[in-house]
């Protein structure tokens, strides 16, 4: 683990002269692992994804009855557990409702039943695509050094998470954004490899814990930068953080940096507004993403942005849950006003 470590500290001339091409100077890179900035304002409208790409208008019927549907989940999983899981949302590119669960077709019927409703709400029901899979947020870089950065692996030596993004709250004190399923309040973090401690956790929200349908936490008490790893698993290169701010339904070039899978874009953004339900209970609004190399257990947390012309990263949430085909992640636009905070850029 220790070479490891070694093995990133020399290569930070290499990974300097990379960061250059990416419009920002060797010393915000590997080599000064400088802390960035917050506060900066970028024009929204200069955001790559902000024209999103073609979608199919949801219909008033497919939002009442998927309205209907998520209430009804939310209730089930309230009163009967996590046994079952379960991801609803209105897909962008048909317009239709999508049911991602592995509850028996009993509990399905009647979550999805809608006698008595609307004749649109019965319609958009019966076109309803139903997926029978099991969504999981049992998330399973890898040996960072201070200021961290995002898409670390993390741990408490219990399990394994990503590290998300740097954010600041009001009186500047800086921490980390991950997925509130991974570790305790109170919890000591360390850096995957076990030499550096990351953190301490704080500011859990999580059904099961707080009742919320929210799936964040932070971690603080040490130095983090406003960059993301990018790359590969045991990647030394990273990227400048923009900004942060909402997602586009049908723009298809989202990333992820996650510690198991590294680095990979090409994700669609097919709904900004799903549920999912989880072992950790129900959490929405969420961003639901298809498409490129999905997130892997050790994923969660993991940042979920878009790529500028020149590399940066413009922070969209972190990921946090997955049946392997679909992807759902935790939106920035529900994380800074529930912890309060801003983003720290690069």
């Amino acid at each position: 683990m220790r070479k490891t470590k070694m093995a990133l500290l020399g290569s930070a001339v290499a990974a300097a002269a990379a960061l250059t091409v990416l419009g920002v100077s060797p010393a915000q890179g590997a080599a000064g692992k400088g802390t960035g900035v917050a506060g900066v304002k970028v024009a929204q409208s200069q955001a790559p994804d902000r024209a999103g790409g073609a979608a199919v208008a949801s219909s008033p019927g497919a939002a009442s009855a998927l309205a209907t549907i998520q209430g009804r989940i939310a209730h089930y999983v309230a009163d009967h557990g996590t046994r079952y899981t379960f991801a609803s949302y209105v897909d962008s590119a048909t317009g239709k409702i999508v049911l991602n669960t592995d509850a028996p077709a009993g509990v399905v019927s009647a979550l999805t039943d809608m006698s008595g409703k609307s004749a649109e709400q019965r319609q958009a029901a019966s076109q309803l695509r139903l997926r029978h899979a099991a969504v999981t947020d049992r998330f399973n870089r890898r040996d960072d050094i201070q200021p961290y950065w995002g898409g670390a692996g993390i741990t408490d030596f219990a399990g394994i998470c990503s590290a998300g993004y740097t954010v600041q709250n009001a009186v500047g004190t800086r921490s980390m954004v991950t997925a509130g399923h991974c570790f305790a309040n109170g919890a000591g973090v360390w850096t995957e490899s076990g030499v550096n401690f990351f953190g301490t956790v704080s500011n859990r929200h999580l059904p099961t814990i707080t009742g919320e349908a929210m799936d964040m936490e932070l971690v603080g008490g040490q130095s983090y930068a406003g960059r993301i790893y990018t790359g590969g698993v045991t990647s030394t290169s990273s990227a400048p953080v923009v900004a942060a701010g909402t997602a586009f339904v049908g723009y298809n070039d989202y990333c992820h940096s996650g510690r198991t899978t590294g680095e990979n874009c090409g994700h669609t953004a097919t709904s900004i507004s799903g549920q999912v339900c989880t072992q950790t209970g129900c959490k929405s609004p969420v961003i639901v993403f298809t498409g490129g190399n999905m997130i892997q257990g050790g994923d969660s947390g993991a940042p979920f942005y878009a790529k500028d012309a020149n590399g940066g990263v413009w922070i969209r949430g972190n990921t946090i849950a997955t049946d392997g085909v679909t992807g759902y992640a935790e939106p920035w636009t529900t994380i800074s006003p529930t912890l309060g905070v801003s983003i720290v850029t690069g």
